[in-house]
């Protein structure tokens, strides 16, 4: 959960002021975390509660971990619709096809104990808010791709597998140009992706994500969420990272 994390507070400061390089420095002043930390601690609370009694509502779960954490950070940069959900007591999914159930969904993938554990995870930690078929598809290709990463599965292997859900069949290179901030999951998941495909190391993969200039933050935690369990990540980062965290979201977290 570590690499969504740090790819959230690294693409922070170039959501609004994007870049088309890979060249740039790594924690920049002015860098924070946003709602993709918070959603990601909250959806990793939930998960390591339901690990440990399965038996319980996980999606009752994911939503009052949701609230709880999205109610202490009400300045973390949610979307419209979420921040409504979360001030309204009745709350609803929204039928929400944006990246927020992507970025937020990486426990799932590492905390699962099989592909098919991994999938239905992800399903209800989108489905509390995004319930749209697009917004369940972005979280479960992004859990799934994690937990193969876990097996040490080869990229190949991976980006086959997570075609079934996406045309990956491009290049940075070939999209970086025309790219532009867009915030649907058929947008900006598998365009995350292939910065994990074409990613050299851990750090590549949050650059490649960056200097698509689009919503960095959020792809550069999906990017990051991926590269994680396959490449590692120094523990320099870790500590960079950590050195942001609140002590709620570093219980939340389990660390």
């Amino acid at each position: 959960m570590i690499g969504a994390i740090i790819g959230d507070i690294v693409g922070s400061v170039y959501e609004r002021n994007p870049i088309k390089t890979k060249e740039f420095e790594l924690f920049k002043e002015g860098c924070r975390f946003t709602d993709d930390t918070v959603m990601t601690c909250a959806v990793c609370y939930a998960v390591r509660e339901y690990k440990a009694r399965p038996n319980v509502n996980v999606i009752g779960l994911f939503q009052k971990r949701m609230v709880e954490l999205g109610q202490k950070y009400p300045d973390a940069g949610y979307g419209g619709k979420f921040r409504q959900w979360l001030e309204n007591p009745y709350r609803r999914p929204y039928n929400s096809f944006g990246n927020g159930s992507a970025m937020r969904v990486s426990a799932c993938g590492m905390l699962a104990d099989s592909l098919e554990e991994a999938h239905k995870l992800a399903v209800y930690s989108a489905e509390v808010t995004h319930n749209h078929p697009e917004g369940i598809k972005g979280a479960v290709a992004v859990a799934e791709g994690i937990f193969l990463a876990r097996q040490k599965k080869s990229k190949e292997e991976i980006r086959e597998h997570l075609s079934q859900y996406y045309d990956l069949d491009f290049t940075l290179d070939d999209i970086r140009p025309g790219y532009s901030f867009d915030v649907t999951c058929q947008g900006s998941v598998p365009q995350a992706i292939r910065c994990f495909l074409e990613a050299e190391s851990f750090e590549d993969a949050v650059r490649n994500a960056v200097s698509l200039g689009g919503d960095s933050d959020t792809q550069a935690a999906i990017a990051g969420s991926l590269a994680e369990p396959y490449f590692g990540i120094p523990a320099r980062l870790k500590a960079r990272a950590y050195s942001y965290l609140t002590p709620d979201l570093r219980s939340a977290l389990g660390i």
